[in-house]
């Protein structure tokens, strides 16, 4: 019985975290450049005297799919959709490298390229400064060139892109950085220009998902319920020999 009720509180509890999981990845079925996160649990044995037959369902997050999202068209110079594996270096609010496939960038009143929530885009050699008043355009290695009024087109840097060879960590601030620091720009990485990566998140499993999880739900608390009920019966009948 002691065993039943363990095994159901820890399958509701394994089950509100997946929830928790696809609704992160639900909510941001818009957001670009996002990777739905993944989720898996284990089982650890609980140790201890009596205790041989319980084991916790610890949840493990294996990352995040890595499959690209839909590229689609906006026309716009400033932004960008990166290709295969390329990922673009920004710096974290903790000063930090870091790295991003959203692509939709702007120019800051200092005259720094951003992100549109305002990170710097980092280039080969660091921030990438833009003169006032000028016109930009991306060229697919990353080169960042801008043209006056009247002026003559200059090369004013390169976007920095790497290709990691293993999977990126997600912070918590939602930028992803790698395990042993800092990459190394990648000189055959390839972007899109006048366009921006969608996410990856697919809204119809990702449904279906949350409501087979739901039922899971309340399977593991029927569970309870049944357990509660036997536990009764069983007090009663030991209560009346």
């Amino acid at each position: 019985m002691d065993r039943m009720i363990y095994l159901s509180m820890a399958g509701a509890k394994a089950s509100m975290q997946r929830q928790d999981v696809l609704a992160n990845n639900l909510a941001n079925v818009s957001t670009n450049g996002f990777r739905a996160e993944l989720q898996a649990f284990r089982a650890v044995p609980v140790q201890g005297s009596g205790a041989s037959t319980r084991a916790y369902a610890l949840e493990t997050t294996t990352g995040y799919n890595p499959d690209g999202g839909a590229i689609q068209a906006t026309g716009r110079n400033l932004d960008v959709a990166m290709k295969g594996n390329a990922w673009l270096a920004v710096q974290g609010l903790d000063g930090t490298e870091a790295y991003t496939r959203a692509g939709a960038l702007d120019v800051s009143s200092e005259g720094l390229l951003v992100l549109r929530n305002g990170l710097q885009v980092l280039g080969d050699g660091g921030p990438i400064n833009v003169p006032p008043n000028a016109e930009l355009s991306i060229a697919g290695d990353g080169t960042v060139t801008a043209t006056p009024a009247n002026g003559k087109p200059t090369a004013v840097g390169r976007l920095k892109l790497v290709t990691p060879e293993v999977p990126l960590t997600r912070g918590t601030d939602g930028l992803f950085r790698a395990a042993d620091g800092d990459l190394p720009a990648e000189a055959s990485a390839r972007l899109q220009d006048g366009a921006l990566e969608g996410s990856n998140v697919s809204p119809v499993e990702t449904m279906v998902s949350m409501i087979a999880a739901a039922r899971q739900f309340e399977q593991q608390m029927k569970l309870l319920q049944i357990a509660q009920t036997q536990g009764q019966q069983s007090a009663k009948l030991l209560g009346t020999t």
